[in-house]
């Protein structure tokens, strides 16, 4: 069995970073929700996030990014998706954006598809992500079909058998998941409400 530790924000990064590094997957506060986080250029931890949510691996993860050249290096960005990221990165929206061929996610990440679940997250996450260097795939850290964990302590009486290390920042000021959008034939796809109101995004594209 696994012990699971709580380690607060102040004392965590050292830790954390040694743990992605060896492939494990550990879990980290975000503005939205608490993230099961794993390197998400290493099968062998995407494999871990899969199994530890009891998740099936047709679903793809969202990919976390740093910066917006890290996500560039990942995603082919249109004009409108990048119009998005200046709006709302950092922030709770995730786009869904062409995936370079040369980019080095794990396929597992993707599913197989030719598109990637992009998201620049705030705070601890982003922080956590630049000294990686590299991007953390990481769904929300609960148990499939449960619902999402807003505190550390929530993820470590559902996660914690499975996971060795829970980051402690508090419950999450957004407390809801990110919005997911795609850009679709000069339009916009809503594949998921969240943190980001439609109306913000109707407001600032100027498109429904």
């Amino acid at each position: 069995m696994t012990i699971c530790e709580i380690l607060p924000v102040a004392d965590a990064q050292d830790p954390a970073l040694a743990l992605l590094r060896a492939g494990q997957v550990i879990a980290i506060p975000t503005e939205t929700v608490y993230g099961l986080a794993g390197d998400a250029t290493n099968g062998v931890a995407v494999a871990r996030i899969f199994e530890a949510k009891g998740r099936p691996r047709f679903n793809p993860l969202i990919a976390h990014v740093a910066d917006m050249s890290m996500a560039e290096s990942i995603g082919i960005f249109d004009p409108l998706s990048r119009k998005l990221a200046e709006a709302f990165w950092p922030g709770p929206l995730t786009l869904v954006v062409a995936l370079r061929p040369d980019a080095g996610i794990h396929p597992l990440v993707t599913a197989g598809l030719s598109t990637i679940a992009l998201r620049m997250p705030r705070g601890f996450g982003a922080g956590l992500i630049a000294a990686l260097g590299r991007p953390l795939a990481a769904p929300s850290a609960n148990s499939s079909g449960k619902i999402s964990a807003t505190s550390a302590e929530a993820v470590r009486a559902d996660l914690g058998e499975k996971i060795p290390l829970v980051v402690d920042a508090g419950a999450t000021p957004v407390g809801l998941e990110s919005t997911i959008l795609k850009v679709e034939n000069g339009g916009l796809r809503l594949l998921r409400p969240g943190g980001v109101p439609a109306e913000e995004i109707e407001r600032v594209t100027g498109r429904p």
